[in-house]
């Protein structure tokens, strides 16, 4: 972003257009480029001088506005022979003791005072206010801009400017699900809407808070680099020019591109307790896989993009959540609103206490997690265990009382996935060929001749070796029912006991 007063913006006949930089300006970015390049090693004062030259020659609104841009890919330094505090305080103190009335007791008090710090006279008197920002030189600038790109970096952040400003913008893009995305995790209030040409982000401004912030205002102009990363886009901005009105209308017809950071869009979560969730939950083996900002759901003309979903592994099940933070009163009463009418989902929300509204949420027929600071995983599993129990229940109905696999052996878990139920969902029935060893089926006839190949003495290795070729990965519990036990020998391994030594 550039600062206020350097935005460039005509207002002709009552509108709002900004005053992007065209081809015609190339010359100007390469001058201004150059003439930092040709100062790296001078004082600032030289080159704002060198600067304020080119403003005389060109808009300087223009000129500085490119001006600022690179200065923060500049390097300034303070460079003296000492420290310019410890260079005052040893002329003051000299100062005062010379009593200085006239230029000749400046210099004896400068001389006294070089003595003491063992440098000459002149270079304590370049040290004295060497930190002064006209002083500090220019040691180096970072080589990221051609020409070319930083009249890009110039358009958008004079875009970015004016939108800092902006009270709600509405975009209508080719790629909305990416925009809300990007909408979330800067932290700003939105809601979809549906219109007659398809779906309209609407993002309402630092006037929606309390009072405007900075820090949300920026924010809200940083949403500009990832809508002009679609390929068609259009925004239409309610500007507060000064406390009038006005409406800016940009498009992907503007030369707006985004030329060099990555976009927001990148940003994994909206906030820490959203991130630290996602973390704490995809570390567990659950039957439940977690989906970030799944599909749109349907709230009568708008739409709402909850934080997560829940989908079952075992069936087309989802479960939706959304984590509630503190946010205005107006943009809880608009949650509120939407939530009252999501019809036909699985809907749990995670309610910060402090916004007091869980009851509020509950009498909409929506399971509420409170939490405070962090979400619980442990209230999160409670809540989709009673799904899974119903789920379990439908698998199991499916199934018939009885199952006789054609594989001698076999894991509960491989004829889970093999019938798409859940493990759970085989706990009661019966397996009249196999017997259930651990978590294995295996048929008596196979442990008859799994017993004649293992004796005691044998490496666990080898034992091993004899289960897998029998298609049994379960070692322990397989040897203790043919009646073994394992001795360990240090790290090198173990052998084969008698259970009963």
């Amino acid at each position: 972003m550039l600062t206020k007063d350097l935005l460039r913006v005509s207002r002709a006949g009552g509108g709002y257009h900004l005053q992007f930089a065209g081809r015609e300006h190339r010359p100007l970015a390469a001058k201004v480029l150059g003439t930092f390049e040709d100062h790296v090693g001078d004082p600032r004062s030289e080159l704002d001088g060198a600067l304020a030259d080119l403003e005389g020659e060109y808009d300087f609104k223009l000129v500085r506005g490119l001006a600022k841009l690179l200065e923060r890919e500049a390097t300034f330094e303070t460079r003296a022979a000492v420290s310019p505090a410890r260079a005052r305080r040893a002329a003051f103190e000299a100062g005062e003791a010379l009593l200085v009335a006239n230029d000749d007791d400046r210099e004896r008090a400068l001389s006294r005072a070089a003595d003491s710090l063992g440098i000459a006279p002149d270079r304590l008197d370049r040290a004295l206010y060497a930190d002064r920002e006209e002083r500090q030189v220019l040691v180096a600038l970072d080589d990221r801009y051609d020409p070319d790109a930083l009249l890009a970096q110039y358009d958008l952040s004079l875009a970015q400017t004016a939108l800092f400003d902006a009270r709600e913008i509405r975009i209508r893009s080719d790629d909305p699900r990416r925009l809300v995305s990007a909408t979330k995790r800067l932290g700003l209030l939105y809601e979809v809407r549906k219109t007659g040409s398809g779906r309209e982000l609407l993002v309402t401004g630092p006037d929606a808070l309390f009072r405007a912030t900075r820090r949300y205002g920026t924010r809200f102009a940083r949403l500009l680099r990832a809508v002009v990363e679609a390929g068609e886009w259009e925004l239409t901005a309610t500007i507060d020019d000064h406390g009038t009105e006005r409406t800016l209308e940009l498009s992907d017809a503007d030369p707006l591109r985004s030329p060099d950071s990555e976009p927001v869009v990148e940003v994994s979560y909206d906030s820490a307790v959203e991130r630290e969730f996602a973390t704490r939950f995809s570390a567990l083996d659950l039957d439940w896989d977690l989906q970030r900002e799944p599909e749109p759901l349907e709230v009568g003309a708008s739409v709402m993009i909850p934080d997560f979903a829940f989908d079952y592994a075992h069936a087309e099940f989802r479960v939706h959540f959304e984590i509630m933070g503190f946010w205005t009163p107006e943009y809880v009463a608009k949650k509120l609103d939407q939530l009252d009418r999501v019809e036909d989902v699985e809907l749990l929300v995670a309610v910060d206490e402090s916004l007091g509204v869980g009851e509020a949420i509950e009498a909409r027929d929506h399971r509420v997690i409170p939490y405070s600071g962090t979400v619980r995983i442990k209230d999160v599993r409670d809540a989709l265990r009673r799904y899974e129990e119903r789920l379990v229940a439908a698998s199991a109905a499916s199934l018939p009382e009885a199952l006789s696999p054609e594989a001698d052996a076999l894991s509960i878990a491989a004829l889970a996935a093999r019938h798409g139920v859940s493990e759970d969902a085989l706990a009661d029935i019966d397996f009249p060929e196999h017997e259930l060893v651990g978590r294995t089926l295996v048929r008596p006839a196979v442990l008859g001749r799994l017993a004649e190949r293992l004796e005691t003495g044998q490496s666990l290795s080898e034992a091993e070796s004899v289960l897998a070729k029998a298609g049994i990965t379960e070692t322990s519990a397989v040897l203790s029912r043919l009646g073994y036990r394992v001795e360990w020998d240090g790290l090198s391994g173990g052998r084969l006991r008698s259970a009963e030594e």
